[in-house]
């Protein structure tokens, strides 16, 4: 019972950080009908900018509003040069835009600083154990999921309680409509980039405690994940990403403690078995979780 719940706990941290990410996917495709696969990205973007400043004495006081703040506007900057002139165009040139901004972002991190991983210190705290009845926790799944359910509330007001939310989703569910009540395209859709470059910097900070070290393409592994996520959840349902991405992270470690272990490719084995369970569950439920109607893009 106790490897169970401490698997539980680990399954949540990790599945928390995919459901921030498949979030800022969601919100994405909820008013462009684009699966930004550039996302990724910004969590490159956060631990290079991390690497520079620790280079300068940085301190982790500190650094996650500069993880943040980096990825948001890395993020708006993606849709002012790049989404934003195509964005009437066909779904296939949205989805090739971002393909070619992911491979431009690989291609000038390792031009212009390095191919090679650039590592920088971590927390002190962060692979601390603390005990609660009996069961050992990592204090960092702790914080993931204290942190990524905190986020959750705050976006949850955000888009429920404030103008700007309320815009975003009543584009998402209808931009023509939207547009006819007042709503300017440009601003719903820049501050939709925005957010999700948000909700990307928190992952990221959390992805980086663990994990301090920056390279061209850590992102794509990352989003991955995140946009089968997005998949499970139903792609556009802001609460099936949340839930798409703890039901990924519990599959993985259930998985990996739980499956007979094999000398060689063990990792390649259980990331297999989840690939094929979330195959059968499409089978079932093509259409996710959360089954989304969409209106036509903007």
């Amino acid at each position: 019972m106790t490897k169970l719940i401490q698997t539980i706990v680990d399954g949540l941290g990790v599945g928390s950080t995919y459901a921030l990410l498949a979030l800022g996917i969601s919100l994405i495709f909820g008013v462009m009908h684009l699966v930004n696969f550039a996302h990724g990205e910004l969590i490159t973007v956060g631990a290079y900018t991390s690497y520079f400043f620790f280079l300068h004495g940085g301190s982790w006081w500190w650094m996650p509003i500069v993880i943040i703040a980096s990825a948001a506007l890395a993020s708006v900057a993606t849709e002012l040069v790049a989404f934003r002139w195509v964005r009437n165009a066909s779904p296939f040139t949205l989805l090739l835009t971002s393909f070619a901004i992911e491979r431009l972002s690989h291609a000038l991190w390792q031009i212009f600083v390095s191919p090679k991983q650039r590592a920088f210190p971590k927390p002190a705290w962060v692979f601390n154990q603390s005990k609660l009845a009996g069961v050992s926790f990592e204090v960092m799944d702790v914080v993931t999921i204290a942190v990524t359910a905190l986020t959750l509330v705050m976006t949850a007001v955000v888009f429920k309680r404030t103008m700007f939310g309320i815009a975003v989703r009543a584009a998402a569910e209808d931009f023509d409509a939207a547009r006819l009540m007042g709503v300017r395209a440009n601003r719903v859709i820049s501050g939709a980039f925005a957010f999700a470059g948000v909700l990307a910097g928190v992952a990221a900070c959390l992805i980086l405690m663990r994990s301090p070290a920056a390279e061209p393409s850590m992102g794509s592994d990352w989003l991955l994940k995140a946009v089968i996520a997005a998949v499970i959840g139903g792609l556009g349902s802001f609460s099936g990403a949340v839930v798409g991405g703890l039901v990924l992270g519990l599959l993985e470690t259930l998985t990996r403690a739980y499956l007979p272990e094999v000398a060689v490719g063990w990792d390649k084995f259980s990331t297999a078995v989840v690939f094929i369970l979330i195959a059968a569950f499409f089978v079932v439920r093509p259409d996710g979780i959360f089954k989304v109607s969409h209106a036509e893009r903007v």
